[in-house]
């Protein structure tokens, strides 16, 4: 008879967990839109857990997890806490691991997919690894790994190395022509 409480207690813990993990993992979308983070937060696995002591929540098979425009897929991901009971690493694996979100009202969804997606709370680095891509209207980047950081803005991109010259493994940056930039002609 006591058993019921206890997992009544246990359920609604894991549902509270489960939210905090969520909104922690979108606070690395403070670069996005505005009205994202006032819509609501979906999740969808087959499976999530929280261990107490070892603070790990996991979320497991066919993830999906949506706010406003950005979505992200996954296979699993996996939250740590810190002693502080704050997110302090997020990982997220695939085949691939994909996202997508608006960031800009007047550009189109950005996009991006690897391997593995990490998003390091503390240093407020993400890193894409994993045949790393990310585009958004018709510019991309593509790489081995690809890392990004909230803090200061920048990314590094780091291809594999390659003795052929082929461009497999390498670095890829595609800048689409700009429609409103002329160049001047010959007789200019």
């Amino acid at each position: 008879m006591n058993q019921i409480p206890k997992v009544k207690m246990m359920h609604t813990f894991l549902k509270r967990t489960a939210l905090a993990t969520v909104i922690g993992l979108f606070s690395i979308a403070a670069f996005a839109l505005p009205s994202d983070r006032n819509q609501p937060i979906t999740l969808l696995a087959d499976r999530a857990t929280f261990n107490e002591r070892t603070g790990v929540t996991t979320y497991s098979g066919n993830v999906i997890i949506e706010q406003g425009t950005m979505k992200l897929q996954a296979n699993s991901i996996v939250a740590n806490l810190n002693n502080k009971r704050q997110i302090s690493l997020i990982t997220a694996t695939g085949s691939p691991t994909q996202f997508q979100q608006k960031v800009d009202a007047s550009k189109g969804l950005t996009k991006g997919q690897a391997q593995k997606i990490v998003y390091n709370a503390e240093t407020g680095i993400i890193t894409l690894s994993g045949n790393a891509l990310l585009q958004q209207d018709g510019a991309s980047i593509r790489g081995a790994t690809l890392k990004y950081s909230m803090n200061k803005g920048d990314v590094e991109a780091i291809g594999t190395p390659n003795k052929t010259g082929s461009a497999e493994g390498r670095v890829k940056i595609v800048i689409p022509p700009s429609a409103s930039q002329s160049f001047p002609g010959a007789r200019d």
